[in-house]
């Protein structure tokens, strides 16, 4: 049996993709017999209790048929992880994790690695109050979501507006980093933990960022001059951001962050206030199709 969690605003468009995707599995589905229930979404962070619905009714094949948010609030409702999977047919306007694991975009091709696949361990970050699965940052990504979130269309180079934006106003914040036992200070534009290696619908903010290495990717950019942010944002864009000299990367199981005042934190796309920011890697739970 398959459960879908279908996010009906996904993507844009008035749910265009979603829809062409919802016609594609049922066609495909009642062609080869195989049991299947769709469930909409209605309201924020309702994926998540329907997860955990279906979850308790013993679900064994969970897939969401929307975009990072609502991947986000589907893996938020998980539990029992050895007993169901999940999958992920990419309907959102983004769709970054989904390029990390590299599930086509083509609703066809997607439902064949769910149909004809396993389900492979995927790691996921755990946070105090919330998973990520992606990104976890705070910084100029929470700014330019801001933006985002303001403007009337929503496409990747809206996004891509806003972070250029964000990028010429954006004030430098400062926060302590603690990880294996040591304590760092950063005065830095971003800091960003990273399963998936891009954001934003393509931007790739760290190229070298897997699901399924069992560690954290962190990354910060120290302080620079505001005319060198020209050449930052074009090394961004082509996927060199770890190049700039002010660019800070590297690996750890777990890490500590302490901002000074309050704070807001991106996971996957959502915002959350003054959550605890403490992260570490779970390997060997999720069991995802890809």
């Amino acid at each position: 049996m398959l459960d879908f969690i279908i996010n009906p605003l996904a993507g844009g468009k008035n749910g265009k993709k979603v829809k062409t995707a919802v016609s594609v599995v049922e066609t495909t589905l009642k062609n080869k017999n195989i049991p299947y229930a769709l469930h909409y979404t209605n309201y924020p962070k309702h994926a998540t209790k329907i997860t955990e619905d279906l979850i308790k009714n013993g679900a064994t094949d969970i897939v969401v048929i929307g975009g990072d948010g609502s991947l986000h609030e589907v893996l938020n409702g998980f539990f029992d992880f050895d007993k169901v999977a999940l999958g992920l047919i990419p309907c959102g306007t983004g769709n970054d994790f989904a390029a990390a694991v590299k599930i086509s975009e083509e609703p066809e091709k997607a439902l064949d690695v769910i149909l004809n696949g396993t389900p492979k361990y995927t790691d996921f970050m755990q946070m105090p109050t919330v998973r990520g699965l992606n990104i976890i940052g705070m910084g100029i990504d929470v700014d330019v979501l801001r933006r985002y979130e303001k403007a009337k269309k929503k496409t990747k180079l809206t996004y891509t507006l806003c972070l250029i934006k964000s990028l010429f106003n954006f004030k430098y914040s400062d926060f302590e980093v603690e990880t294996d036992g040591k304590n760092e200070h950063y005065r830095s534009i971003i800091a960003c933990i990273a399963n998936g290696h891009r954001y934003g619908g393509g931007i790739e903010i760290c190229p070298p960022a897997k699901p399924d290495d069992k560690k954290l990717d962190f990354v910060a950019m120290k302080e620079m001059k505001r005319i060198k942010l020209i050449g930052a944002f074009m090394k961004l864009k082509k996927g060199k951001v770890l190049t700039i000299p002010q660019a800070v990367h590297f690996n750890t199981e777990k890490i500590k962050i302490a901002p000074k005042g309050d704070y807001t934190v991106n996971v996957d796309g959502q915002l959350y206030e003054n959550i605890p920011f403490s992260i570490e890697i779970v390997s060997d739970s999720l069991r995802m199709y890809r």
